[in-house]
């Protein structure tokens, strides 16, 4: 069991208070139907709009379709999101192994209840790796009410059924059909129907940014370089994200070399039993095969992860998302971009490699899980390394590729904040410091996102409503502006560019900018040094760092490290003990 589990509750499945009250003040017709939007504390939500013609039977795998309905009257519904593995993680919690449907493209809208002008809007792509994840896990009521903007969130097709790669799709279809990036387009589309509708709720379509946290981030990513999206946004923020993205070959039959992709034609030879078909037959049997038949196949393997954004030269240019940003489709737009200090304790404080249960009165009378750190020299040098990779990898090189393209307005940023409440079950401070996706809560301006246990992970107090405040002003002022601003200290966010520094998001004490210098040459050099951890752990660790947030740069790295390893062996460690090494 994931002891941490019940603390991270980025997890929990969140849905919009009982008590709404509708107005027809608020009833909007678009091509899609006519929502009725509901009054929530200040904040006007229309909930579950569809963008497109649901991406089912003959549409599975084709570019999402317009849908043309104005008459019909809209309902909120209980199941809207898309097809993935049952979560208690960053994803649809459900009584079976796989939950969601393939009918999930739409749309949330939360705009402030006075309308007295055209607002900003902030187009929210949610993380969960794509293979996970619904716009309904995010309540963004506090930047909107602070900021007085336009909030869009949205579901978009997840894993195989988002990102698929196969001769039998792909050679019998044409146009944007071709793709393999279908996931991709969901957000373009989405991104088409709110330029063309926004403005009915209030929002300028003149001004959108997009923004997204994880996997969210690396689709912001996407769509700067991808051709169909141009036009359609005109700032960006990417928080924690990455440029991981394979070829078409890869994702169809070559193993990678990533330990966690499960290539097409393994699922074709599972669905087919190996059966010789024609190709015209394989393409009936993918196409007819249940959502839930489909997906358990990939839940057969020890990695049942799909290849994801695929260089297919349609939606993401052949050279590859990373390349590629060196060559983005307009380099006049203004960057937000960065990481957290400490991105891996998400997963590795929920490690028995790590950790250890620790009973407590406390814990027993708060149902609180209480651990201790088994080996704290070995959890925080696995954690600087790999977060310090992710950094290096889904910040530093973006912004350099973007930078020699020459966009000019770029905002970088490090999210240290870290005053956890500490109980007698856990020195939380410790364990989950500036984790993965601990930033979400103080942008939001709630602690919807964590559940039950928002008081123990995310205390009251001048600390955190500084920190608190500060972002949602600084992201406000960037998707209204183009610059995210001063700090209520009277600190002005630096352009990257100007010096190089990142802006360090913390308590008043700590919100300074600072040269960040670290690169793949030093963090291996350090790692080679260091002495709180074993030979084997160090090479583990160059194997996570070479595989991990980018494409695989093992052989490179592996050859700049001064040590011997043996990466089978690493891989051999990691299944043995995949709890603490599962990202």
């Amino acid at each position: 069991m994931h002891i941490l589990k019940y603390l991270f509750i980025f997890c929990t499945t969140l849905f919009l208070n009982s008590n709404l009250s509708a107005d027809p003040y608020y009833t909007i017709k678009t091509d899609s139907g006519i929502s009725q939007g509901k009054l929530n504390n200040d904040v006007v939500i229309w909930n579950d709009i569809p963008y497109a013609q649901p991406p089912i039977k003959n549409l599975r795998w084709m570019a999402p379709r317009d849908l043309f309905q104005p008459e019909k009257f809209l309902d909120d519904l209980t199941e809207n999101f898309c097809v993935q593995q049952s979560s208690n993680l960053g994803g649809a919690s459900g009584d079976s192994e796989i939950v969601g449907q393939e009918d999930c493209l739409y749309l949330d809208i939360r705009a402030p209840i006075i309308n007295d002008s055209p607002k900003a809007v902030m187009f929210w792509i949610h993380g969960g790796g794509n293979t996970s994840g619904l716009k309904d896990l995010y309540d963004f009521s506090g930047l909107i009410k602070s900021q007085d903007v336009i909030v869009v969130s949205v579901n978009y097709r997840l894993g195989p059924f988002g990102w698929f790669s196969h001769p039998a799709i792909q050679d019998n279809q044409s146009g944007l059909d071709k793709t393999s990036n279908f996931g991709t387009l969901d957000i373009i589309k989405a991104l088409e129907w709110v330029k063309k509708n926004i403005e009915k709720f209030g929002g300028d379509p003149s001004n959108i940014t997009i923004f997204g946290e994880s996997a969210g981030g690396h689709n912001v990513l996407s769509l700067l370089v991808a051709p169909q999206a141009e036009g359609l946004f005109h700032k960006a923020i990417s928080q924690s994200g990455y440029t991981t993205s394979v070829s078409y070959d890869q994702a169809y039959k070559k193993d990678s070399g990533n330990i966690k992709y499960i290539y097409s034609k393994k699922i074709e030879e599972k669905i087919l039993n190996n059966e010789s078909k024609s190709i015209n037959e394989i393409r009936d049997a993918l196409k007819n095969t249940s959502s839930y038949d489909f997906y358990k196949h990939y839940l057969e393997f020890d990695f049942h992860e799909v290849p994801l954004l695929t260089n297919d030269g349609i939606v993401i240019p052949k050279e590859g998302l990373s390349d590629s940003l060196k060559n983005p489709v307009n380099n006049s737009i203004p960057l937000m971009i960065g990481s957290n200090r400490d991105e891996v304790k998400l997963w590795i404080g929920t490690s028995l490699y790590f950790v250890k249960p620790k009973a407590s009165l406390i814990g027993y009378l708060f149902d609180v899980p209480g651990v201790s750190l088994v080996n704290e020299d070995a959890f925080e040098a696995f954690n600087y390394y790999r977060s310090s990779a992710w950094q290096i990898r889904g910040v530093k090189n973006p912004v350099e590729n973007l930078s020699s393209a020459g966009v000019n307005k770029i905002y970088a940023y490090r999210y240290d904040w870290d005053d956890h409440r500490r109980w007698p079950v856990a020195n939380f401070k410790k364990l989950i410091g500036a984790a993965h996706a601990t930033e979400i809560p103080l942008l939001t301006g709630n602690n919807k996102l964590v559940g039950d246990y928002g008081f123990i992970i995310y205390p009251r107090g001048p600390s955190k409503k500084f920190t608190s405040n500060n972002m949602m002003s600084f992201w406000g002022n960037f998707a209204k502006h183009g610059k995210p601003g001063i700090s209520s200290n009277g600190i002005e966010w630096e352009n990257y560019l100007t010096n190089k520094k990142f802006l360090i998001l913390d308590k008043k004490r700590n919100l300074k900018h600072k040269t960040l210098d670290s690169s793949f040459n030093s963090l291996l050099n350090e790692l080679y040094l260091d002495k709180r951890i074993t030979s084997k752990e160090k090479c583990v660790l160059l194997y996570q760092l070479g595989v991990l947030i980018g494409n695989d740069i093992y052989s490179d790295i592996e050859n700049l490290y001064p040590q011997k390893c043996n990466k089978e062996e690493s891989i051999n460690f990691l299944k043995e003990n995949s709890e603490f090494i599962s990202y």
